[in-house]
């Protein structure tokens, strides 16, 4: 797959989507914010709307931090996608932002953490990991999948990385799980992951 990532104007995001109290991407209930833009392809991803760097919904960092805060049900938020670190500015910024109003945030990503702290990390890397509470990494890899309600990790190389030891205690949401939203304006959003079998019958 072909990268070639339309620019972004400063301060802003390239959103994929958007959800509020999501108990199953990560601790507690989470804002969970899914940016566009991923290189990977990966076989079975479970956002495969999201690999393309077209813009598709562009939102200032300033308005996702007004999301954020203004369900107090939110008690941290959740960086996906797509691959979170291709807009490593910016979600340090908006991550500054929350994390100000006393909440944790996370990250996936499909790089390794030595990848991210190497010399040949996507730009401002460095920013968005100083930022983070939580990250989970490595790419899905459905040979190494695992299908257990025990694990928050979805496949066998991906690692858990606890940055804030007070969340020590929280790692309880399990990867192979879903939840089912219904938005204001009718549509549905499924997030979380089910074993791809499933979507068989």
């Amino acid at each position: 797959m072909t990268m070639d990532r339309p620019s972004i104007p400063d301060g802003y995001l390239n959103l994929m989507g958007y959800v509020d109290e999501s108990m199953v991407n990560g601790p507690g209930s989470r804002a969970v914010v899914w940016v566009q833009g991923c290189p990977r392809g990966c076989y079975h991803c479970f956002n495969p709307s999201s690999w393309s760097f077209a813009i598709n919904q562009l939102a200032s960092i300033e308005e996702v931090s007004q999301w954020i805060l203004r369900n107090p049900n939110n008690t941290g938020v959740t960086f996906s996608g797509g691959e979170p670190f291709w807009q490593a500015p910016a979600l340090a910024a908006l991550a500054r932002l929350v994390k100000e109003a006393g909440l944790n945030v996370m990250s996936f990503t499909g790089f390794t953490l030595e990848e991210l702290r190497g010399h040949r990390a996507p730009p401002g890397a460095g920013q968005l990991l100083e930022m983070l509470d939580l990250l989970i990494d490595g790419p899905y890899v459905e040979a190494l999948a695992i299908n257990s309600p025990d694990s928050p990790v979805s496949s066998g190389n991906q690692r858990l990385h606890i940055f804030n030891s007070q969340l020590q205690g929280d790692i309880s949401w399990a990867s192979d799980q879903i939840e089912i939203h219904i938005l204001k304006n009718g549509d549905r959003l499924v997030t979380g992951y089910r074993h791809y079998e499933l979507d068989q019958s």
